[in-house]
């Protein structure tokens, strides 16, 4: 059943071009075993085809996209599955499984597509040394063929997640707290990392919150996995290009605020009220950003005014929404004469300052002269965060 009939990764790679997207990390294969790419290992051990060129599309999919995107100037990474749910090998001898089937398929799919970036999961159920990871990553750092600019997340056994890795992971949570180490959120647009045909307009996040979650991880020193889950016939759902598209529109006008920088000294601006607490973690931590951003407290409770990020010669903030005729910044420190102002909006903005506040001057304008939707980057030259 599976033909993907409709798979054109130069389609795919255009699509992520507009989205905005800087990296691409589709599944080499998932818990199922399935390969993307022709594993001889996969056949092997299978006992029967069970890889995408030599069943269902007879295609080589992994490595039609990673010339596609790669012919667009964007980074190729690879989701790697270290177990298999039902493999004949895994269910009787995992050792054998892990020393015959995994590591050199791992080091075929590395070999043959050089990725800039792998996402090893599927790691819990052994540690990283029933696993091998210590000498498989040594292989990879300093043998194999993308040695020089790979890096690897933090899943290689059930003792190494946000304990080793080039980066950490959390998964459908609220990222991590601060920048103190390279981190990185994943989830999908709805509830499933697969296309689910049961999922409604409900289900999914719309382009604006998954902007302002996009901003709010970036402003904690976060990137930002947004999955796709293409259906069998190998198109993207309308609804889905529909998300890239509109994130990837937004990022026109203000990734400066967004591409190459780090953590001010705070995340966000807080309204007064009492600030409600987060937790942040591996998998499925509650985060609800839409109830933690506005201008006022709601029902006592703060809420974010703004986003944070910076770059060596300048502070973005970044609101929630439309704000006029005003924004005020509190506990800033804005060099005499810097010139505001606001992405996609030409000329400079009248600012004033008033002791460690910083009022900014917001043009009123008409729903057609605003520089894109949702949520607006506000660039102060020179300008430094204080402490609260």
């Amino acid at each position: 059943m599976f033909r993907a009939e409709l798979y054109n990764p130069d389609q795919w790679a255009d699509l992520f071009v507009r989205s905005g997207a800087k990296y691409i990390v589709p599944t080499s294969k998932h818990h199922d075993g399935f390969c993307m790419w022709p594993s001889k290992e996969a056949n092997r051990d299978w006992g029967r085809p069970w890889n995408a060129v030599s069943i269902g599309p007879k295609r080589d999919l992994l490595g039609e996209l990673a010339t596609a995107v790669r012919k667009r100037g964007l980074k190729f990474g690879l989701y790697y599955s270290l177990y298999e749910w039902f493999n004949p090998l895994w269910l009787t001898n995992r050792h054998e499984y892990v020393v015959k089937h995994m590591q050199p398929q791992f080091k075929d799919v590395v070999t043959r597509y050089r990725p800039s970036l792998i996402f090893a999961d599927g790691e819990w159920d052994l540690t990283s040394a029933q696993w091998g990871s210590e000498k498989l990553l040594a292989w990879l750092f300093d043998d194999s063929p993308c040695k020089d600019d790979v890096v690897v997340d933090d899943r290689w056994g059930n003792d190494t997640r946000h304990r080793h890795g080039t980066y950490y992971t959390t998964e459908y949570g609220a990222g991590m707290k601060d920048a103190s180490h390279p981190w990185e959120e994943d989830r999908g647009m709805g509830y499933s990392y697969g296309y689910n045909r049961a999922e409604s307009i409900d289900d999914y996040k719309t382009g604006r919150e998954l902007v302002l979650v996009l901003c709010d991880l970036v402003s904690r020193g976060g990137n930002f996995l947004l999955d796709i889950g293409p259906r069998a016939d190998g198109f993207i759902p309308v609804i889905m290009q529909q998300r890239l598209i509109e994130i990837g529109d937004w990022l026109k006008v203000n990734g400066e605020a967004i591409y190459g920088t780090r953590c001010a000294r705070r995340s966000c601006q807080w309204s007064k009220g009492k600030r409600p607490g987060q937790k942040y973690g591996e998998f499925m931590v509650k985060y609800n950003l839409m109830q933690q951003i506005g201008q006022r407290a709601k029902n006592g409770v703060a809420v974010k005014q703004l986003f944070f990020t910076r770059k060596p010669d300048a502070l973005y903030a970044i609101t929630t929404g439309w704000l006029a005729p005003e924004i005020t910044i509190h506990n800033i420190r804005l060099p005499e004469g810097a010139r505001v102002t606001m992405l996609g909006l030409k000329g400079t903005l009248k600012t004033d300052i008033s002791g460690n506040d910083v009022v900014i001057h917001v043009p009123c304008l008409m729903p057609n002269q605003l520089p894109c939707h949702y949520c607006y980057a506000f660039k102060l030259p020179g300008a430094t965060l204080l402490p609260e």
